[in-house]
């Protein structure tokens, strides 16, 4: 993106913030190392000087999320770049054709059976069997404990709860079953609330977070954007979402392909149907606030008037969707694909992607009044493919 390019982006969300009162959200998907696309969403927004107002993260989304919002704004990118410096795992035989699969399987086993050094390694009490008590805080397969110090070395927590930009992060009561979100604008957000977030079973043992026990978000909800459509006040957003795990495909024709398609169906959690529902669900809203204008004044002062109007609003939110590509031959291990080749090519994609989605800058123009959710899909843009 040429300079001129990056003061039209500035110029078009700044308009947006201004005009509209509106706040920029970041939302990141849970999906372990396919979270290396987000690290290009978000290089691609910080050159732009874009920087969100609002970080909402599920899972490696939320380890991403609480690095942004924990660094200031100069630090944030070098940071993210060490944490998955740290992550990466070298593949073996570097040499051989990608189609072999054998650097890939080799890869697969090395993370299964040693862990990712900084993040998780074998909790090897769990490996001697189901039904060993391990205790709340022990029980999965790997321990996180080096997790919480990458955390603490990347992450000044007296940032996040300062709280500009915003930070939520999802996670999954694991006794009431239900989805919590922990929000730096209502309590303080540390390392336990961000693991808490990531720890999906049975990997990862649950965290407890004020008397309470956690598990990943992601197996509850793991496109977390309703947080952002439920938060009253509501204000007009200019939602950026990253989505890491397709929500089509073609039908598996091997084992090897149902596990594939099988991961992607439950974690790109009924993106669809979700936006669908958000959309009709605002429309309503703005439906109820237009029918209140055509009632006489002295109805509309009325207690009862004025409470059913407040189930209306006016606001409009922009959904800037980025779905992860799929990549040649990637399979249902592409969620521990930390090899530095596959880090490389996922934040390249989101790079590339959210570039393209900023010159195009869809959130400008005229929209229907009545519309409060407008989904945007990013499209080729053959000026960028020229540059």
């Amino acid at each position: 993106m040429s300079s001129m390019s990056k003061a039209m982006v500035q110029e078009a969300v700044n308009e947006f913030r201004t005009k509209a009162s509106g706040q920029v959200v970041l939302v990141l998907q849970g999906g372990g190392a396919l979270g290396a696309y987000q690290v290009g969403v978000y290089e691609a927004l910080h050159q732009a000087k874009v920087e969100p107002d609002w970080i909402i993260g599920t899972s490696i989304g939320a380890i991403n999320a609480g690095i942004i919002a924990g660094n200031k704004p100069q630090d944030r990118l070098a940071k993210l770049n060490e944490f998955w410096s740290r992550m990466e795992r070298p593949g073996a035989w570097p040499f051989l054709p990608a189609w072999t699969g054998i650097s890939d399987t080799w890869s697969y086993w090395s993370t299964l059976v040693r862990g990712i050094p900084g993040f998780f390694e074998p909790h090897l009490p769990a490996f001697w069997g189901a039904h060993i008590p391990l205790g709340v805080d022990r029980a999965g397969f790997y321990s996180t404990a080096s997790l919480r110090q990458t955390l603490d070395e990347l992450v000044d927590f007296s940032i996040i709860n300062a709280r500009s930009p915003r930070l939520t992060v999802g996670a999954a009561n694991v006794r009431t079953s239900m989805m919590h979100y922990f929000d730096s604008r209502q309590s303080e957000i540390g390392v336990r609330h961000i693991m808490a977030s990531g720890a999906l079973p049975p990997a990862f043992p649950a965290i407890s977070v004020d008397g309470e026990y956690y598990w990943d978000g992601g197996i509850l909800s793991n496109t977390p954007t309703e947080v952002i459509f439920d938060a009253y006040p509501r204000r007009n957003a200019l939602i950026f979402a990253v989505h890491l795990w397709n929500p089509t495909g073609l039908a598996p024709q091997s084992i090897w392909e149902v596990l594939h398609r099988q991961k992607d169906i439950q974690y790109s959690s009924r993106i669809a149907n979700h936006i669908t529902r958000q959309q009709q669900t605002h429309r309503l809203r703005h439906v109820v606030s237009q029918l209140v204008r055509y009632l006489p004044d002295d109805v509309r002062k009325t207690d009862a008037v004025r409470e059913l109007a407040g189930y209306g609003c006016m606001t409009q939110m922009h959904v800037v969707r980025l779905l992860a590509p799929r990549l040649e031959n990637e399979n249902h291990t592409k969620d521990i694909d930390f090899t530095p080749s596959g880090i490389r090519m996922r934040r390249e994609a989101g790079y590339e992607a959210t570039m393209r989605a900023l010159r195009q800058a869809p959130w400008l123009g005229e929209f229907d009044p009545i519309e409060g959710v407008i989904l945007h899909e990013s499209t080729p843009d053959l000026a960028m493919a020229a540059e």
